[in-house]
């Protein structure tokens, strides 16, 4: 009697433990996320690793930066291998990240219910106060801006586009914080501000927002990956290239001299 019920308590141990316990080598979430570290510092770059329990035809993660004021920093898509596995990196700092704290990162596969997040530590990215200062070829007008990840070498409007071309040397993945006067370029649709359109080397930018619009100025960041060569900036309006208006001023200017020089001529000539 005691050895059948011997047995009977140890088969049902081992049913109970079959039924919680998950296969092995599966993955038990149907998600996970974690990071190579718990805290970073400005401009540190955070390895984001994950796996997924099964395979979702056509779903990608998502996956949300969230910054300790609840705010959104970033927005990725990243693609899960054959092996259930998925991987990326995010650069900190930017005017996004200036808050220190914890930082959280919230991934989602398909559906609401498969979800994952984990948190890491971050003192804040030092902005400049004043920046840096360029003036706008062909003009006396002058552009702050404060770059990372590479050096800004001249900006030029682009009349015909109504677009400033911004040229770079990006030495690796960077951002442009450039703060644009109205009366340099604008984007405007029936009086109101619109967005502006930002390319990349001629590619729609990965990363834009406006952080800052004044009566006076509107504030873009921009991201760029290394070896970046262009910025261009495509709004409504663009201040016409000095050199232009100087090329109509001279023209004029000598059809005036020569009109003028004419009329000399035939006054000192004699009468007969």
């Amino acid at each position: 009697m005691k050895t059948h019920l011997s047995v009977f308590i140890l088969s049902a141990i081992i049913i109970a433990s079959i039924g919680i316990s998950p296969v092995f080598g599966q993955v038990a979430n149907p998600v996970t996320v974690t990071t190579d570290k718990t805290s970073y510092l400005d401009g540190d770059k955070v390895l984001v690793t994950g796996e997924v329990r099964e395979l979702l035809s056509g779903f990608p993660i998502s996956l949300t930066l969230v910054a300790p004021n609840g705010n959104v920093v970033t927005i990725e898509q990243i693609d899960i291998s054959p092996d259930n596995k998925y991987s990326t990196e995010l650069t900190l700092g930017g005017p996004l990240m200036t808050m220190g704290g914890t930082y959280t990162i919230d991934v989602q596969y398909g559906t609401p219910n498969r979800t994952a997040q984990t948190t890491f530590t971050f003192p804040g990215s030092v902005q400049s106060q004043h920046g840096t200062s360029i003036k706008v070829t062909g003009t006396d007008l002058m552009v702050n801006y404060k770059i990372t990840g590479g050096k800004l070498l001249s900006i030029t409007p682009n009349v015909d586009s109504t677009s400033l071309i911004i040229a770079i040397n990006a030495t690796q993945d960077g951002s442009l914080t450039i703060t644009l006067p109205r009366s340099v370029i604008d984007a405007k649709k029936g009086g109101n501000d619109d967005s502006f359109i930002v390319l990349v080397d001629g590619e729609e930018a990965s990363v834009y927002d406006e952080i800052e619009t004044t009566a006076t100025d509107r504030t873009l960041y921009i991201e760029f990956p290394a070896g970046a060569e262009q910025i261009e900036i495509i709004g409504t309006f663009v201040i016409p290239e000095f050199g232009a208006i100087a090329v109509m001023i001279l023209a004029v200017a000598i059809i005036s001299i020569v009109a003028i020089s004419a009329k000399s001529r035939l006054s000192i000539m004699p009468r007969y």
